[in-house]
């Protein structure tokens, strides 16, 4: 991993309010934890977030909250950043909407166009005569063609495949139900997907071995049939306006800027580094070959693997394609997904001012919804972290104290020990394989190990020793114990070291408080 660049992004939720634990338990704290890991081996890493502002969502939040949708967006960007910052989570570059932004989204889609790959398509749309707007993604809802389960157009958070505006059954209006809706045709900018099949059946025949299960289903099935036309332009008012002559008063479709979202996050990463780039695209190029990574949900699958991939293929051999997509299922609250639009939701930075973040970062880590939904209960949480994390820690932060100081020897099996504690953590945290909570298993079980470990003259130099790779292994999750405890958080550490110089330890320090269980 560490020769060549690796690029962690953590595609920004829509600018429609604050992360709640189902964002923070998904893709962001799996991307910090990622990042975080590879740089410890010695990796040169960036790693860009953000938030997206240009979705209709921010339209239809906006208006029940009585805000300008801009005014929206900017806040929620802000409260973004800050719970980020929070909860420990801190990426090199942040996405916001700006003039820069738009120069980013313009340019990307600028090179797509003049790839002479795009087409006018007549495709049909919901319409409101009453209004005379197209209702397309936030502003319509209705029954998704390929699974039946109700949302709104574009992507179903259901079964991970695109839906039209134009194919939702039975489509009503979201701004006015009792508004009738009528299909009308508008003619747009789409890419053919279906022109680059070979090449995608190809890449995701490469890296299908990475991918988690519900995402290689979803990819099976879109590659069963023909892949639709993808929408690059729309009817619309709110959304960057799209430069072509062809479609005049229509914007760039905000789904599709996926992929041009993530080289801009990548460029302000490398910026923020001190870099100085020859181009604003540096970091993605295939001259620049680097190592690349998304994190995202599963209802995201469509959006960033075929439809940002075909569009990476559209402008020939300019950038790098993604290695690996992590992804995630949806993070329940009393049974029920999170929503910030329904506000149905535990923020994060709430939490975060009543429970120390590490405890946080752990509990998000033992239950992150990887292979199916997971549910969190703060009673849960609250006795989880008490048994399984600080009660034992301390016990083994006490029974360091009695050698603090003292130069003690660490034999060849505590060594060979050592190195299976790192590939413990090292098989949980590596790309192909990473999982949140394999890791936080990991740590459950290392920490019970030295838990249960009786402590003598003979041996206190090995459980030192052993004490010190736990903390490499887990500090990628457990920042600030680590930072407080360690000289520096390199993994796996010195693997020849021969004898250590016990350090006090720090305790962790939290009572929950009574009432607030789920």
């Amino acid at each position: 991993m560490a020769d060549r660049r690796l690029l962690v992004l953590a595609p920004g939720p829509t600018a429609n309010g604050d992360l709640h634990l189902g964002h923070l338990a998904g893709p962001f704290l799996a991307a910090d934890v990622c990042a975080r890991y590879a740089r410890a081996t010695g990796a040169d890493v960036l790693f860009g977030t953000g938030v997206h502002s240009t979705q209709t969502f921010i339209v239809t939040v906006a208006r029940r909250l009585g805000l300008r949708p801009e005014e929206l967006a900017s806040r929620s960007a802000d409260q973004v950043a800050a719970t980020l910052a929070a909860l420990g989570i801190e990426p090199d570059g942040f996405v916001r909407f700006d003039d820069r932004y738009v120069k980013a989204v313009l340019a990307f889609f600028e090179r797509l166009h003049a790839s002479g790959h795009l087409r006018l398509r007549s495709l049909t749309f919901p319409y409101s005569p009453a209004t005379g707007q197209y209702l397309l993604d936030a502003f319509v809802r209705g029954g998704c063609p390929t699974c039946l389960a109700d949302g709104c157009a574009g992507l179903c958070e259901s079964c991970g495949h695109p839906i039209a505006s134009g194919e939702l059954i039975d489509p009503r209006s979201t701004l006015d139900p009792d508004d009738p809706v009528e299909p009308r045709a508008a003619t747009v900018l789409v890419l053919p997907v279906e022109d680059f099949r070979a090449e995608l059946e190809s890449y995701f025949a490469r890296i299908g071995p990475t991918m988690r299960p519900r995402m290689a289903r979803a990819i099976a099935e879109l590659l069963a049939r023909p892949l639709p036309d993808l929408p690059i332009t729309l009817p619309l008012s709110w959304g960057i306006p799209a430069p072509f002559a062809e479609v005049p008063d229509q914007v760039v479709y905000a789904d599709n800027e996926s992929m041009a979202w993530c080289v801009h996050a990548t460029t302000l990463a490398a910026e923020r580094r001190g870099e100085v780039l020859a181009a604003d695209d540096e970091p993605w190029t295939t001259e620049a070959d680097p190592r690349i990574v998304l994190f995202h949900g599963i209802d995201g699958t469509y959006a960033f693997a075929p439809a940002a991939v075909a569009m990476l293929m559209a402008l020939g051999d300019r950038y790098a394609l993604p290695e690996q997509f992590v992804t995630n299922e949806f993070y329940e609250l009393e049974r029920d997904k999170f929503s910030t639009s329904r506000g149905h939701a535990v923020w994060g930075r709430e939490l975060a001012a009543e429970v120390p973040r590490d405890l946080i970062r752990f509990y998000l880590a033992l239950t992150s919804p990887e292979f199916q939904r997971s549910d969190f209960g703060r009673a849960a949480m609250d006795t989880v972290t008490t048994d399984r994390l600080v009660d034992p820690w301390n016990r083994v932060a006490a029974k360091v104290d009695p050698w603090v100081g003292r130069a003690l020897p660490v034999s060849a099996r505590s060594r060979a020990a050592a190195e299976r504690i790192a590939d413990r953590f090292a098989g949980s945290y590596e790309l192909g394989r990473f999982s949140l909570t394999a890791a936080a298993f990991a740590l459950t079980e290392q920490l019970a190990r030295l838990d249960r470990w009786a402590v003598t003259e003979s041996d206190a130099g090995d459980f030192c020793h052993q004490v010190d790779t736990f903390l490499r292994g887990a500090a990628p999750i457990l920042i600030d114990l680590a930072a407080a405890a360690l000289p520096d958080t390199t993994f796996p550490g010195d693997p020849t070291v021969a004898a250590v110089t016990a350090r006090a330890l720090p305790r962790l320090s939290w009572t929950p408080t009574p009432g607030t269980g789920a």
